[in-house]
Formats: C-alpha cells, structure tokens, sequence
C-alpha cells in the first residue's frame, strides 16, 4: 500500500474526525476556547467540569452493565439517543452567554447533558469500528484521529461566536448523519452482537480480569489530567493550549502509528507503555512542587497529550477484543472507558478540595503534586498485581494491540506445494511470500513453525492464528473455546474467517496447507 492512500480521507474516518473536533471543544470547557476570556468565572468553570465529567465517566458503567444485561439494546442505532442530549447541551451553553442571570444554571444542565450525549457517541463510534473487519476499522479510528487536529485547528479561523453556533446546527447534524449511515451497514449477525453475556458468563469474566491493568494504566494518566486540570481551572487560557497539545499528540501519534503500520508489523502494550511513562510522570509532578505557573501549564497540556494518545490506544485495544472474544463492543468499551474517566473524574474532584482544604502549611500547587505521586505509586502498585505479584511473579495476560504488516518486507516461501495452491486458485505473485517478522517467538515443535509461517503468509491475527494452531492439532470447536475462554460461536467464526483467507474449505485442507509449510521458512 502507498503512504499517500494510508492519509486518503473517507466518509467514516471524517465523520469520526468532526466529532473529535467538536468534541475537543467541550474536553476542557466547553466552548470556552471560542468565546471571550471573561466569560469563564472560577464558578463557571468548576461546576460545569465536575458536571460533564461525573456524567460522562457514570454513562460508561452504565453502558456496560446495560449491554450486559440488555445485550439486544446494542443491536440498535440509537444515534438519536446521543444526538438529541449533545444538541441541547449545546444549546444550554449558547444560551448561557445571552441570559447572564441563569449562566451558572445553564452550564450546570449544558454540561451534564454534553457529558451524556459525548459518551453516547463515542458508544456508537467504537461499536462502528470494532464491528468493521481490522484492517478497515482500525485505519478509520486512526486517520479519524489524525484528521480530527486539522479540523479543530480550522475552527479558530472562523470567529468565534459563529463556531458556537455552528457545532450544534451544522457539525453536531453531519457527523450525526454519517454515523447513522454507516451504522446501518454493521453485520448484526457477528457474535459480537449475537452474543447473550448470562449465558456464559466466565467469558465476560475472564475478559474483566484481562483487561483491568490496561484499563488502570491509562486511568492513571487519566487522574493525573484531572489533578492538572483542577490546579490550572483558575486560568482559562489554559484550557485552550490543553486542546492545542492534545491535538498535535493525536495527530503525531497516528501519523507514525499509520507509517509503522504500513511497513511492518506492530504490537502495543499498554501496560508496558505505562511502566516507560510511569517514572517520567513522576517526576514531572515531583518538580511542580518546585517550579512555577509556567511550568504547571506546560505540564497540564503535555499530559493531555499522552492521555490523548491513551485514548486512541484504549478504543483500538476494545475493538480488538471485541472481535478476538466476541464480546459486545459497548460492554468491553463502556467497562473500560469506566475505570479510565472516572479516575480522570477522582483527579479533578480531589485537586478542587486540595485547594479548599488548608494542608499544613502547603501550597495547593504542592498539597495536590504530594497527593498525586502517592496516589499514583499505588495505582501503578495494584496495576502490577500488588503483592500477589510479587510473591508470586507471572505475566499480564490482556492481548497486545495488534497491527499487521500493510506493506512488510517478503521472503520467499521454498516449497513447492504452496506454489502449486496459488497457482491453481489464480492468486497473485504475492502470495509466494512470507512476511518478515521482528518478533522471534520459541516454538513448541514443527506444527507450531508451520503455522506461525501460514500466519505471516497470509496475514492471519494473533488471535486468529492460535485457533488455526489449535484446530490443526486435531480440537473439537467445544475444546477451543473451552481453552480460550469464548463462546463457540466465537470459534466458529474465527474458523470461516481463517477459511476465508486461506481460500480453503474443510479441515482437511487447512492440515494439508499447514503441513506445506516447512519449518525452514522462519529461519
């Protein structure tokens, strides 16, 4: 694939990258970055931040426990649901500039209902992505990402007044639109969505006990902005470079996301980003306990860049295990996003009241950068597994967020049967080739070579290629998914996708391919 396809823009990925636009507009104030100075009171600001914020991060949990309980609900494109409490917060924060004795009222309602119709959208957004197939929903979550800082940049060349009024009469309608289109096209009959949670419930637990250190790992950075963000409310100015640098993280990480992406394969994982990250974060509150104002701004809206670059990381690791276990998006999306937001929302809450509170002696600057560290050492304590970790070691078991190689470099594949195969079914010269890996994995014996060769070969996710591995062993599809922790469905899909592309149709094509593959390929 050539570099300029992987930044052409469609209709999905712009839709997605308007709201982001418009939405970054309401992550630090609203629409405060387009309005005058003087209108953002200390009052203002607090009562409509802790508002949004509380409402957003609660209309997680409850997402996820509504899919897990009512998993029929998710079937449906409620995009009017979002929509209809997005455009009246808007509205409510409009109408708060014109009827200055009921501003703070406004703000109040206006930010709860901004919170609530936010959370709704970026519901439908993940459920869109993650019902795509990988390579097509993950380019679209990322190009969306990157097109979304070109937008909100544009938006400061349009004066300001005319920005607050076209969000919610002309941008709030065409990204709503465009959801609701390409929503229509999701295949409902995807186990994601077939999927009954009370009917196996080990799944769901197991995917609960996967994913919660991730989860912490970008909640921390998540409390951290919200220490940040109560400790530089007072100045609004503030907000406007938090949206600034927030955006320029968005769109470099997925520039060099989409350009790795293209060349070779990459895996992320998120808790070993946060164990690099950690230390850093550490020391950058240590030394706002010593350095000025300057400083406490510059540092606010570099860790919303990180946060920023979090979230992107979050949305793809849910859409992946959506499709891997065969999970309702909105649950694994909704579970996540929970634990994120609401430790962003327990960071804000406990700077205001370091900052109402008299701490021996300390400046709230120096009280809330104590408290933040300790908080922090604790999280990343538990997040590695606490003292059963250290007692006893072992190993997170969440998946790595996975990108196959687009464009990788080849090796040519030696035997001849494989040659044979392509040449019946009319494939190209490509599929004589085997990408390069990075990774150096240990095998256990030759069929586990010979099917990490087919992976390369064609393509196959991590997920996808341990069922191939495991049917090829002779499994029953009842055994896999007992092994794996899914329902059977799930296995059975996976096993018409793996079919798919490797253009075979029974078993026994699938053990006579694997056995084409010499272990001499990988070496």
């Amino acid at each position: 694939m050539k570099s300029w396809t992987l930044f052409k823009p469609n209709a999905c990925a712009l839709g997605y990258a308007l709201f982001l636009a418009t939405n970054a507009a309401g992550v630090w104030g609203g629409v405060f970055p387009f309005l005058p100075i003087e209108f953002q009171t200390q009052q203002i600001l607090y009562c409509f931040f802790a508002t949004q914020s509380i409402v957003f991060g609660i209309s997680y949990l409850a997402s996820a426990l509504g899919a897990y309980c009512l998993p029929w609900a998710t079937r449906r494109f409620l995009v009017f649901g979002a929509g209809i409490p997005y455009f009246l917060g808007w509205a409510c924060l409009i109408a708060a500039m014109y009827l200055e004795p009921m501003t703070l009222v406004f703000m109040t309602i206006g930010g709860g209902l901004l919170g609530l119709g936010s959370a709704g959208f970026y519901m439908l957004w993940q459920r869109l992505f993650a019902s795509q197939n990988p390579d097509s929903g993950t380019h679209d979550l990322i190009l969306g990402t990157a097109y979304s800082a070109l937008i909100y940049f544009s938006f400061y060349l349009i004066p300001r007044a005319v920005t607050a009024l076209l969000i919610p009469i002309v941008f709030l309608p065409l990204f709503g639109l465009c959801i609701l289109v390409r929503s229509r096209n999701i295949d409902l009959n995807q186990p994601m969505f077939e999927d009954v949670p009370r009917e196996h419930p080990q799944v769901y637990q197991r995917v609960l006990k996967d994913y919660w250190r991730s989860a912490l790992s970008i909640g921390a950075l998540g409390f951290g902005c919200g220490i940040m963000r109560s400790l530089a409310i007072y100045d609004p100015e503030v907000g406007s470079l938090v949206n600034v640098m927030s955006m320029l993280g968005s769109i470099i990480a997925a520039i060099i996301l989409l350009l790795l992406w293209r060349q070779k394969s990459v895996r992320i994982n998120v808790l070993t980003a946060y164990r690099v990250l950690f230390p850093l974060v550490m020391t950058a509150f240590f030394l706002l306990m010593f350095l000025g104002e300057g400083y406490s701004s510059i540092f606010a809206g570099t860790m919303y860049m990180f946060y920023s670059c979090g979230i992107m990381l979050m949305m793809l690791q849910c859409a992946q295990a959506s499709r891997d276990r065969g999970i309702n998006p909105v649950f694994i999306y909704g579970f996540f996003g929970g634990i994120v937001y609401i430790l962003h929302d327990l960071g804000f809450l406990g700077g205001i009241l370091m900052e109402s509170m008299p701490s021996a002696g300390l400046s709230p600057v120096v009280g809330a950068a104590a408290v933040a560290m300790w908080l922090l050492a604790i999280m990343y304590f538990v997040g590695q597994g606490g003292f059963r970790q250290v007692l006893i070691p072992g190993k997170a078991s969440a998946e790595n967020i996975e990108f196959i190689a687009l464009n990788a470099p080849r090796v040519q594949i030696k035997t001849d049967t494989v040659e044979n195969s392509a040449d019946s079914t009319g494939s190209n010269d490509d599929q004589n080739y085997v990408s390069e890996s990075a990774d150096a994995p240990a095998y256990r014996d030759r069929i586990s070579k010979q099917c990490a060769a087919l992976q390369q070969h064609y393509r196959l996710s991590a997920r996808e290629a341990e069922v191939m591995e495991l049917l090829a062993r002779g499994n029953t599809v009842a055994h896999i998914a007992d092994e794996l922790v899914v329902s059977e469905n799930t296995i059975r899909t996976h096993s018409r996708r793996i079919y798919a592309k490797l253009d075979i149709h029974k078993k026994q094509e699938l053990l006579t391919l694997v056995d084409s593959f010499e272990p001499s390929d990988l070496d």
